[in-house]
């Protein structure tokens, strides 16, 4: 008589470049912790990254991939359209696991659908409600089984507002971003001497940050080299972005470097980054940063009102703590002050060796989030839970 190995199965979903990355990194590790007799089948909403780990696309994650109230609206039909996909889906994989990777706006009602099914539900990395939204704990309520948190202080926080199971499993940019390229070496790579400035730019990954950035981010360098000769720039060359949407950048005379290989490390002079998950990673680096904000008319009035003046870059957050200043360490231009001049001027105190309260800012944050494998512990309670 043959024994067939038992077949656990995962859901897992990601809605962005950010959630495919720590999503294809939880896979991998989920994978590497299968245990003997055991088969493990992994399909979803998936990005290039994770379908690289090994996950099945039941649909892409680019059909996900919007930004900004007006165009989430447009996109409406579609991103409901996956939704009752993964959800007929689910009913037929009958998954062990439903894994939902950062991406709140549509993973609070996937989850909650999935959920009533009698899923076991698990967010990874915790909706920010701390900063903008705990009205909506009712709905993470319902939308979850774990709470996998990615900052110190969200267990204690989401644990005092109702949440059964909140657990810090570490920060996956504190983790990734240890090691790779020093300074010198990325500019060796570059084909850059050492006494040439290197300015990173990052206009975002989603298409809609990238419309709306990379043209004033191409400006701003063509300014700033008007000032400084010497001065280099590098882009980030994303998985999920096509090379032709950083053309104003490339025109400009900035170079490539694609994010794909282990020792990536982004330690530049200098840098002008959208806000998101790749300022926290500069801090991480020790790269000095101005961050830029531009969106809609309509998303910047509704944002307004969310935020309430608070600062928005991830590492002023998490430096400042509760506190309600909206003057952070990073300087953050928003919208109408998003300018090529308050950019030039940032930016050239920073070349001209103004980084002392930045770079003393960025050790504390690397002492909060430690240096946990988030991807490898929150693999080992998935799988405690699957097999108990």
């Amino acid at each position: 008589m043959v024994n067939h190995p038992k077949t656990y199965r995962v859901l897992i979903s990601a809605g962005e470049t950010s959630g495919d990355l720590h999503a294809s990194a939880l896979i991998k590790q989920l994978k590497a912790q299968t245990p003997d007799g055991v088969k493990l089948e992994i399909s979803g909403i998936a990005g290039p990254l994770m379908q690289e780990a090994g996950c099945k696309a039941v649909r892409d994650m680019s059909e996900l991939n919007v930004m900004g109230f007006g165009d989430v609206i447009k996109a409406l039909p579609r991103i409901k359209a996956v939704e009752r996909e993964i959800v007929a889906f689910a009913a037929e994989f009958k998954p062990d696991m439903v894994i939902l990777t950062d991406f709140t706006s549509f993973h609070l009602g996937l989850g909650r659908k999935l959920r009533s099914k009698g899923l076991f539900v698990t967010h990874y990395i915790a909706p920010k409600l701390w900063a903008w939204g705990a009205k909506r704990i009712s709905k993470l309520q319902k939308s979850q089984d774990r709470l996998a948190c990615i900052f110190p202080f969200e267990q204690q926080w989401f644990t005092e507002r109702g949440i059964q199971d909140a657990q810090y499993v570490g920060n996956p940019s504190a983790y990734a971003c240890q090691g790779g390229w020093s300074k010198q070496e990325l500019k060796a790579r570059l084909g850059l001497s050492e006494d040439e400035p290197l300015l990173a730019l990052l206009p975002g990954s989603r298409p809609s940050e990238i419309k709306q950035h990379v043209q004033l981010l191409a400006d701003a360098y063509v300014r700033l080299k008007d000032k400084q000769p010497k001065l280099r720039a590098v882009a980030t060359l994303a998985p999920s972005v096509k090379a032709e949407a950083l053309k104003p950048l490339t025109d400009a005379g900035v170079l490539l470097l694609e994010r794909t290989e282990d020792n990536y490390a982004l330690r530049a002079d200098a840098a002008i980054a959208v806000s998101g998950t790749a300022t926290l990673e500069l801090a991480l680096w020790d790269t000095p940063t101005v961050l830029v904000y531009k969106t809609s008319a309509f998303s910047w009035f509704i944002g307004q009102r969310l935020i309430k003046g608070r600062c928005v870059g991830l590492a002023n957050i998490l430096l400042l703590g509760d506190a309600p200043s909206s003057e952070g360490i990073v300087p953050e231009l928003l919208q109408h002050d998003a300018t090529i001049e308050n950019i030039e001027n940032e930016v050239l105190a920073l070349l001209h060796g103004e980084t002392k309260q930045q770079l003393q800012a960025f050790s504390k944050l690397r002492e909060l989030l430690g240096t946990e494998n988030p991807a490898k512990k929150l693999a080992v309670l998935c799988w405690a839970e699957m097999v108990k």
